[in-house]
């Protein structure tokens, strides 16, 4: 779910066979390294230009990652609060500033029907948008109190922050705001202490209804990770789930100063190098991404993997249920930040489990899911992967206050 989930690459081409793709070039690269021949520098120019090759991660796009901090009104926090990690980077969030509230209301035009047919995702980046709203408030000398589902004739209305004035409180989670991203390269193969999972744990105190279960051993990692890779094969295999979620790929640098959204090359956790020759060739078709997302999923993603975790709530169908357990994971993601680890949300198998109902097919993800959570009568709502990244990740775009101030 929630900056962001999964990460959906189109950084891809045809066989060797065919003229060189992104796909083929980027496997050589992996397989050792590969000289990549770009035959008209004028083309080759163009492509450093429009792909926005020289300015990853920077520019109007990204300016609020900067520029959070400036505003010390109310307003200001909101600024904080769309940094918050979203699904697929939908940024699914529209805000009512007052002198004594922000009101938060969901967007329906930036549903994923086929990908999140009951909003799941959609109300826990809407949970993990208000945690930032309330860390926001606190550092800017409010005291603010949440109601969710204010109005129950409007669905959309999915939370009245009042605010007060009071002290100014910060804390480590609130200075990291900026830092936060989703890493979806390599990591070490390195264990992470139980010590410090407990650590993390501990932020879930504040919502009781509200749980964290860890896959840290071997034994469940590699169960984890099979269901994973499972539940990604069969969401490629869904046309629908595949067009929806490359519908929101952001393939070039137009594209991102347009959308200010969706997920794109630069927050693929690539090197800088693959990162180059990933914008220099031209841009894939969707089933093309679609495999090499199963393999970085293969490859990166579940065999470094050093945990996972996995938020779950009582039944797991409430939307309350879903907005508390956002605000769970943004601690926990801000917390990991401020501790020097990297976490990348994947959320492949419960979007397979919502659109196995949606379609009335039979539960073939949500039984093994629930044997892994091992938490009768509760259900799981998000999952991530936890360790410590090999490089820092890069940001995802963001469409300004204007866009998502009404």
């Amino acid at each position: 779910m929630p900056d962001d989930t999964p990460e959906f690459s189109a950084v891809t081409g045809d066989r060797a066979s065919r003229p060189i793709s992104r796909r083929s070039a980027l496997k050589a690269m992996g397989l050792g390294g590969a000289t990549i021949l770009v035959g008209a520098s004028g083309a080759a120019s163009y492509r450093v230009f429009d792909n926005g090759v020289l300015d990853a991660g920077s520019g109007a796009p990204y300016d609020a990652w900067s520029q959070w901090r400036d505003d010390d009104s109310p307003k200001g926090a909101v600024g904080a609060a769309i940094l918050a990690a979203n699904p697929h980077n939908t940024q699914p969030w529209i805000f009512h500033v007052t002198d004594r509230s922000v009101d938060v209301f969901a967007d329906p035009s930036r549903d994923m029907p086929a990908v999140d047919p009951y909003r799941r995702e959609h109300h826990v980046g809407l949970g993990c948008a208000v945690e930032n709203l309330v860390l926001g408030l606190g550092a800017r000398g409010f005291r603010a109190e949440v109601k969710w589902l204010p109005d129950p004739a409007d669905e959309t209305y999915v939370a009245a922050v009042a605010f007060e004035p009071a002290p100014v409180s910060t804390s480590s989670l609130h200075e990291v705001i900026g830092d936060r991203h989703s890493n979806r390269g390599p990591y070490r193969a390195q264990r992470v202490p139980r010590t410090v999972l407990e650590g993390l744990s501990a932020h879930v105190a504040e919502s009781p209804d509200v749980q964290l279960r860890w896959l840290a051993s071997d034994s469940d990692r590699e169960a984890m990770s099979a269901l994973i890779l499972e539940a990604t094969e069969a969401f490629i295999d869904d046309r629908g789930q595949s067009e929806e979620s490359f519908s929101w790929f952001r393939n070039s640098r137009d594209d991102i100063d347009k959308h200010r959204d969706g997920p794109t090359l630069d927050a693929q956790g690539f090197s800088t190098t693959t990162l180059t020759v990933a914008k220099l060739l031209p841009a894939s078709s969707r089933s093309a991404g679609d495999r090499f997302w199963l393999d970085q999923t293969r490859t990166v993603h579940t065999a470094t993997a050093a945990a996972y975790g996995i938020i779950t709530v009582p039944g797991g169908d409430h939307v309350t249920d879903r907005l508390q357990a956002g605000r769970v994971l943004q601690r926990i993601h801000l917390a990991a930040t401020a501790d020097g680890l990297a976490l990348q949300h994947m959320n492949q198998v419960t979007e397979r489990i919502d659109r196995e109902r949606q379609l009335g097919l039979p539960a073939t993800f949500a039984p093994r899911l629930q044997d892994l959570v091992a938490q009768p009568g509760r259900g799981a709502v998000v999952a991530f992967r936890l360790g410590h990244a090999i490089r820092t990740a890069r940001p995802s775009p963001r469409r300004p206050l204007g866009a998502v101030i009404r």
